[in-house]
């Protein structure tokens, strides 16, 4: 078998995602972004109208819990809300808006709502940090 001899000597990446869409997902947001949103990974335009495109990476439900089917879509937008508001691109008032966003949607597709209760109170509780700039995942490179 012959060696490689032409390839990338560096590898950028980011850490801290564990799923990763295969399809793009939309859907309307009662949110005004500072401007149309037009990134690799979502489209926003000011009606709130959301397009999460395929390869959209994120990391499900932390904490101490588990992710389950019925936590992957409250998670993928809540996620992406606090992404959004960590880039500068809407206000961080919406923090609260994603967090009851997040119980409402996992409700929606089945969770049971103490626990969906609970997830919000958590967000909303120890979530600040997750929305500074500062949390943003840095490029890194390997080697």
């Amino acid at each position: 078998m012959a060696a490689v001899t032409k390839r990338d000597k560096k590898l950028y990446f980011r850490r801290g995602f564990k799923y990763v869409t295969t399809r793009d997902f939309y859907i309307e947001l009662s949110v005004v972004p500072y401007e149309e949103i037009a990134l690799p990974f979502v489209t926003m335009d000011m009606q709130g109208r959301t397009c999460i495109f395929a390869r959209y990476a994120w990391d499900g439900a932390s904490g101490p819990t588990l992710d389950t089917l019925t936590s992957m879509i409250g998670s993928l937008v809540h996620d992406l809300g606090y992404q959004l508001i960590r880039l500068g691109l809407i206000a961080p008032e919406y923090k609260e808006y994603f967090d009851h966003l997040l119980t409402e949607i996992c409700i929606e597709d089945g969770m049971w709502t103490c626990r969906a209760k609970i997830w919000e109170l958590c967000v909303l509780k120890f979530g600040n940090h997750s929305c500074r700039p500062s949390s943003e995942p840095k490029e890194e490179v390997a080697p």
